[in-house]
């Protein structure tokens, strides 16, 4: 049997498949599989899947294969070009009627209405839908998830987006997109500051982990302090997500209608890490490019 919509989601009946198994994307599958969900994932380089498979995990030979056997399909990639590539002209064909389709992928908003569109006609549906949180909210399923495309679908999914994190649903096709765009826009802007409030605190004669510990009850707080602050301390780079994607994400917002000069810096800011070689650092290694601005060694 299968659980297509509308009928309810169940761990024993619904059929679930995933595509995206970095930090994030393993992470969130990893707590389906822990929640009893039958997973299935297709992975390029199927010895990045080991961790998976030995927590119940299937393995498909081909993405059309994996679409062919799901209820509800997850994807969560890198560029809009792949999102582009993968779902319309691979995956929506091979979905049976009913099934649907998430794409967790940070992408263009435009395409998300797109690809809604498409699924309709597929007799499928789509719901893009973004998250936030970085890979600790991922591992915790503690992520905020920007949910858009129909209502209701959105609702029949609720069983699996609160096994990730909290879901948020902001309207029509693509709002997702644009809510994940705005959101990159205040991160941007968080990292920025946190990175340059560390480094002047530094040169300051600080202890840096006093100061975090100082201004974090009041108005320089923030979630980005929280996740991120200590692991700019300790020189901990590694990516929950890449400072290349943030700067595709800033680059929608720049590119859009809504003069962002804030945004603007900020995406200068993350190319001058990808153009050190550092594009596949975590967003915290901003601090980086702000310590050589000032000749400061790392």
């Amino acid at each position: 049997m299968s659980g297509q919509y509308p009928a309810p989601i169940n761990p024993t009946r619904t059929r679930i498949g995933w595509i995206g198994i970095g930090v994030m994307g393993g992470a969130m599958a990893s707590r389906l599989i822990s929640a009893g969900y039958s997973v299935t994932i297709y992975a390029r380089t199927p010895s990045k899947a080991a961790s998976l498979l030995s927590l119940g995990a299937k393995l498909a030979d081909s993405p059309a294969d994996l679409a062919a056997a799901s209820d509800v399909i997850f994807t969560m990639i890198g560029h809009p070009s792949d999102v582009k590539s993968l779902i319309l002209h691979t995956l929506l064909p091979s979905l049976p009627p009913g099934a649907v389709l998430v794409d967790h992928t940070s992408s263009d908003p435009a395409l998300a209405r797109q690809i809604h569109n498409s699924a309709l006609q597929n007799r499928c549906h789509s719901v893009d839908a973004p998250v936030s949180g970085g890979d600790l909210g991922a591992a915790l399923g503690k992520l905020a998830i920007f949910a858009a495309g129909d209502g209701k679908v959105v609702e029949w999914l609720r069983p699996l987006f609160d096994v990730m994190g909290k879901v948020n649903y902001m309207g029509e096709a693509g709002k997702g997109q644009s809510c994940k765009i705005a959101n990159q826009i205040v991160v941007g802007g968080n990292l920025i500051g946190l990175s340059e409030g560390l480094v002047f605190a530094e040169r300051a004669g600080l202890d840096k982990e006093a100061f975090v510990e100082a201004v974090r009850g009041g108005a320089a707080g923030s979630m980005a302090m929280e996740l991120f602050g200590k692991r700019m301390i300790e020189r901990d780079f590694r990516a929950g997500g890449f400072a290349e994607y943030m700067v595709k994400d800033l680059g929608m917002g720049v590119d859009g209608e809504v003069v962002v000069p804030g945004a603007a810096l900020a995406k200068q800011l993350f190319s001058g890490m990808v153009a050190n070689g550092d594009g596949k650092m975590g967003l915290q290694g901003v601090v980086t490019v702000i310590e050589r601005i000032n000749g400061m060694e790392g």
